[in-house]
């Protein structure tokens, strides 16, 4: 973490949030609160982590970008 008030921590969390609720929340209409935990816990589990290719990361889903990440690291 870097020092108080510096937002750049803060970024990738918001731009998940927003994610989120632009492709998922939005447009659900939960009937209860754990139906609303189920189906955000699978779309960011399932969805988001190993399918959602991201350009920040070349185009690549986190999980896929991860292991590439660690592979790299081993190879070395």
């Amino acid at each position: 973490m870097s020092r108080k008030g510096d937002c750049y921590d803060n970024a990738p969390m918001e731009s998940l949030w927003g994610t989120l609720k632009n492709e998922l929340v939005h447009h659900t209409r939960y009937k209860t609160r754990e139906q609303a935990v189920r189906e955000i816990t699978e779309y960011i589990e399932v969805f988001y982590n190993r399918q959602r290719r991201q350009a920040r990361l070349g185009y690549l889903s986190p999980a896929l970008y991860e292991r590439q990440f660690y592979a790299r690291q081993v190879a070395v």
